[in-house]
């Protein structure tokens, strides 16, 4: 089997995107992430916002981006739109690769001279909320209420701090719910597509129709789903599905041990062991991740978020199977109920001179459907307002997302893990690989997985 092995998370491709920004694109690549959260550097509490400028006057206000292609496209979008209407606030966009744009927002707030305005991924937010190093969204721009009437929890909650709202989110960053499908290979294990899943006897069925074998070793996985981040996602989903909760009582540490969470890990650990759907160990996360074994034709099926389709589409141009992004069902039972990120947004420096006119820049692009949409579109992601999910000429635009939007409303904020990567990557992904490549029993890893976890959350917590 011929394999060009990479370790994909949204991190990294973002990071690719960001290296490729300056090249031409004539489509917008994707990239919702999850980063590591960086640490909040402190600072004094933030000041009140300043009056608005008197009405002769015109102000300036810095916006910081991400300067991927989609993201540029959309931000000059706005901001030529919002010229034309207030003449009396000019928008300076400055736009920065993916690395800089981190290193940036943290030196420059040491420093105290950060933009009036930053986007910034939602897994970040309470990090900055906790150091004071970001305003709060003052009430008479919108109220928490208000906010929650608008935005999907999930990418909201992100935003959400000690009952604070501290910024508007733009994006649903979503894993859940939908996966890549390769058409010819299910027209030739004679199962219909777009598959129409009830349960997942029937994914797993099929996916044993799809995996292929040369003697022992397998050369096709039915369904590759050991990605950098979907094996998390579908651990926090396994267990709320089955009725209790990742956090323990203490809504701090994790709770890995409880018969929901073994019967989860259990139940994906059979799904390479007994089912033999995909082998952990040719498929390891660490040298064969999903998109690059799916557009190597070395899947059929593939674990995999919205995210990935419009990078896929650019990024793999020999792949000529065709194929789709489908829905897949709940991990158990009939109801979705599952654990996301929160996405990109805007935030804003609590050390700006116009927080004022800051705050209506912010609430005219994230806040107005129309133009949450152009941000949507030309960015390629999953939106987080409502009214723009239920739009149904969205998918005119961007025709991959049905299986997304369908789960949108019972997503929830995946919550403080303290050192999300660390919990994400080197507890939980390398433990249940492990187990699925028959090294660890599934108490065992359960075990490992709930300590390894809580003592990188109490490091964190002494300042760690």
């Amino acid at each position: 089997m011929n394999m060009q092995h990479k370790n994909w998370s949204r991190r990294d491709f973002l990071k690719g995107l960001a290296t490729a920004a300056g090249a031409a694109a004539a489509i917008p690549l994707l990239a919702a992430c999850a980063p590591a959260a960086p640490a909040a550097t402190q600072a004094p509490q933030a000041v009140a916002p300043t009056n608005a400028p008197a009405a002769a006057e015109a102000v300036t206000i810095r916006l910081w981006t991400f300067n991927d292609p989609g993201w540029l496209k959309a931000s000059d979008e706005l901001i030529k739109k919002w010229a034309a209407q207030n003449s009396k606030i000019v928008v300076k966009h400055e736009n920065f690769a993916y690395d800089v744009l981190l290193s940036t927002i943290q030196t420059s707030m040491a420093a105290k001279n950060e933009a009036d305005i930053i986007e910034m991924f939602g897994s970040w937010v309470r990090s900055y909320a906790k150091g004071n190093t970001i305003a709060p969204v003052p009430e008479s721009v919108m109220t928490l209420a208000e906010a929650q009437n608008i935005f999907f929890k999930a990418p909201l909650d992100g935003f959400v701090y000690q009952g604070k709202l501290f910024g508007l989110p733009h994006e649903y960053n979503l894993e859940n719910g939908g996966a890549l499908a390769n058409k010819r290979m299910f027209a030739e294990a004679g199962i219909p597509f777009p598959p129409a899943w009830n349960s997942w006897e029937e994914v797993i069925a099929d996916a044993k129709k799809l995996t292929k074998f040369d003697g022992g070793s397998m050369i096709r996985a039915g369904f590759h789903w050991l990605n950098a981040d979907g094996i998390g996602f579908w651990l926090w989903e396994g267990i709320l599905e089955r009725g209790a909760d990742y956090f323990a009582a203490d809504k701090i540490h994790l709770n890995l041990t409880s018969q929901a969470a073994l019967d989860n890990v259990q139940w994906m650990v059979d799904l390479c062991l007994k089912d033999k759907i995909v082998d952990a160990s040719t498929f390891n996360p660490t040298i064969a991740d999903v998109q690059d074994s799916f557009f190597q034709g070395l899947c059929a099926i593939g674990f995999r978020g919205p995210w990935v389709v419009p990078g896929g589409r650019v990024n793999y141009p020999k792949f000529t199977d065709p194929w789709d992004f489908v829905s897949i069902p709940p991990l158990f039972g009939s109801q979705y109920n599952f654990a996301a990120d929160s996405g990109w947004g805007e935030v804003v420096s609590p050390n700006s001179k116009n927080q004022d006119a800051a705050w209506q820049f912010i609430k005219y692009s994230a806040g107005i459907k129309e133009n949450s949409r152009i941000w949507n579109v030309n960015t390629g992601t999953v939106p987080s307002m409502k009214d723009v999910a239920a739009d149904p000429t969205l998918l005119t635009d961007l025709n991959w997302l049905g299986p997304a939007l369908k789960v949108l409303p019972y997503g929830r904020f995946v919550g403080d893990l303290q050192d999300r990567d660390f919990i994400w990557y080197n507890v939980v992904r390398d433990t249940i690989v492990s187990a699925c490549q028959g090294n660890l029993s599934v108490k065992d890893a359960c075990a490992k997985m709930e300590k390894d976890s809580n003592d990188k959350i109490d490091s964190k917590l002494k300042g760690g």
